[in-house]
């Protein structure tokens, strides 16, 4: 295998990874969360609202939608084509840094 090869295996393999992670967040989300609100639902009766039962979901479903736009390529601030362009920025000012005290 070649470098370039390699290079495009890692960086699959990666993105396998961070996909990996969000099913993970995924099934825990829906697992913890029929818990409570099951939990949450049955205390209705002891006055609290039905909305007690919805603010953990509610909130952590906003981050795990944030997290599957992030690992989906969706976010446009933090894709693949930005993580470029901060690498080519970081590299250029390293080089002007090194070419000004040379």
């Amino acid at each position: 295998m070649n470098l370039q090869e390699e290079f495009k295996y890692k960086e699959a393999l990666q993105r396998v990874h961070k996909i990996k992670k969000f099913y993970s967040h995924l099934i825990v989300y829906i697992f913890v969360n029929t818990i409570i609100i099951a939990v949450k639902t049955q205390k209705i009766d002891e006055g609290e609202t039905i909305w007690h039962a919805f603010y953990v979901p509610l909130f952590w479903g906003i981050g795990l939608v944030l997290h599957a736009l992030n690992v989906f390529d969706k976010i446009p601030f933090f894709n693949r084509e930005w993580e470029e362009k901060k690498v080519k920025q970081f590299i250029d000012e390293e080089e002007r840094e090194i070419k000004r005290y040379k």
